[in-house]
């Protein structure tokens, strides 16, 4: 394995105590030490509003909060098409999703599937499977993570600036499964099918697969990037040795700027190993704006579509040689790094432990890890050796063919998610207005999302279905107290 397999940051003593801290909890009476503050150090105690998941990390500098609040305006910043008399905001698309980061990451939260025409905080994914040997090895070598639709790219744009037809628009159809629940409840499964109408360039490819993928929330980013590659290894169990049925594979990606195989941790399939690159990705793929990390001035437009390419970009030679030179993405990144966790909720209130151990008992922490400690030398000692409580393990787990997308990216199968971390998860409904979950948000609150959970996760899915419901419902509790 090419990455470390012990904490190579910490003394003997360091070790003795991160292994203390951070063993699972065996009793339910009472809060772990410091289980509140999810975030360590920079935990957010702010009121709890629509603002929650846009507070900066507690512990930065006084310096610091001015690089924030510049990222900040960055991130909320408008693009336009070129050319334009605002020069160091052009450069828009030309095709794209977005005119801006906040737009899709509205108040830092996490996306939805359209409603009506709004389908700015999701898109669809388009890949095909590799149909050669070469291809197959090109992807075993971590050279690319698949293979994007021969004219449409490898997302579809549903805008475009003046002049050029936009790619088309993604279309969602349900049907709904009742699924019974111990006691007699009985909870509706809406399960999605999408497709795509008025292509403006022709059929997509017959090969090609539709990945919805809604936004996810940003905050404890850079806390999630300074976690020891070590103890993300340490629960992968790609070959079930131990007999659990839980699977957790990492995703191993070639990092672009050393070509070196790191850790993946971000995004829905872990295909990104840090923020400032799935920061340059986003920029480039979602607004088409190109940056050091991804210098695409022409976004996700392919060979194919001709009229994209003749087109203007937003490159000002004096400036350099992308539409957002530095220090634009390092400023969206530190931004982007350092949006504060929110402190827990009703932590010690007794059906927030009877939810807890709930959780425990139906196996859930298999994915949902509890708790890290951060690495000692984490490049900014805002998010250094910070006890933290994401519960993920970013790994990948095969969910079942009831959330498959038959996409492959990288390491992870058409059926294989990372797990994505629940903390602030409680706070959706208040920063965002609506719950919805998942990777493609049908489920439309958390008792569903369980519910959709199959694979590596059925057995503990069914054991939920089963228990009674109370203790479904103090399950749900512990959650929203997250």
């Amino acid at each position: 394995m090419p990455l470390s397999s012990s904490r190579d940051d910490l003394t003997d003593a360091d070790r003795a105590r991160v292994q203390t801290v951070t063993r699972p909890a065996t009793h339910f009476s009472k809060p772990e030490t410091f289980e509140a503050m999810s975030g360590g150090a920079g935990t957010s105690i702010a009121s709890v509003n629509r603002d929650s998941f846009s507070q900066f990390s507690a512990n930065i500098t006084f310096a610091e909060e001015e690089t924030f609040k510049l990222g900040n305006a960055l991130f909320r910043k408008l693009w336009v098409s070129s050319p334009s008399s605002t020069q160091a905001s052009d450069g828009l698309g030309p095709l794209y999703n977005a005119r801006a980061c906040q737009t899709c990451h509205v108040r830092d939260g996490r996306g939805h599937p359209p409603e009506g025409a709004d389908a700015t905080s999701m898109f669809l994914r388009l890949a095909r499977a590799p149909k050669t040997d070469a291809e197959r090895a090109a992807i075993a070598a971590h050279e690319v993570l698949n293979f994007p639709d021969p004219v449409y790219g490898a997302q579809l744009q549903d805008r475009a600036v003046p002049g050029l037809p936009a790619e088309g628009h993604m279309k969602i159809s349900y049907t709904e499964t009742p699924v019974k629940l111990a006691g007699g409840e009985t909870v509706l499964l809406r399960k999605p099918h999408y497709t795509v109408e008025n292509l403006g360039y022709g059929p997509l490819d017959e090969t090609t697969t539709l990945s919805p993928r809604v936004t996810q929330a940003m905050a404890g980013l850079g806390l999630v990037e300074a976690i020891h590659p070590a103890d993300i290894m340490a629960n992968a169990d790609p070959d079930d040795k131990d007999g659990d049925g839980i699977r957790g594979k990492p995703a191993l990606v070639r990092d672009p700027v050393s070509g070196k195989l790191v850790l993946g941790r971000f995004g829905w399939k872990a295909q990104s190993a840090t923020v400032r690159q799935q920061t340059a990705d986003a920029l480039a793929g979602d607004i088409g704006i190109s940056s050091p990390a991804a210098k695409r001035n022409y976004g996700d437009c392919t060979p194919a579509q001709t009229a994209c390419f003749a087109m203007a970009n937003g490159v000002q030679a004096r400036l350099g040689d992308t539409e957002a030179p530095d220090p634009v993405l390092d400023l969206i990144t530190f931004y982007s790094e350092n949006l504060a966790v929110p402190a827990r909720r009703k932590a010690s209130f007794p059906e927030t432990l009877a939810g807890k151990k709930v959780f425990y008992e139906t196996g859930c922490i298999s994915c949902h890890v509890p708790k890290f400690v951060t690495r000692r030398d984490a490049a900014n000692t805002a998010h250094a050796f910070q006890l933290i409580w994401p519960y993920s393990d970013f790994l990948l787990h095969d969910m079942g063919e009831g959330l498959a997308d038959g996409q492959q990216v990288g390491e992870a199968s058409g059926s294989e998610w990372r797990t994505p971390p629940l903390w602030g998860i409680g706070l959706t409904k208040v920063v965002s207005g609506y719950t919805f979950f998942l990777h493609d948000g049908r489920a439309r609150n958390l008792t569903e999302a369980i519910l959709w959970h199959g694979g590596e996760a059925a057995k503990a899915r069914d054991r939920f279905a089963a228990l009674e419901k109370a203790d479904r419902q103090a399950l749900i509790t512990f959650l929203e107290s997250l």
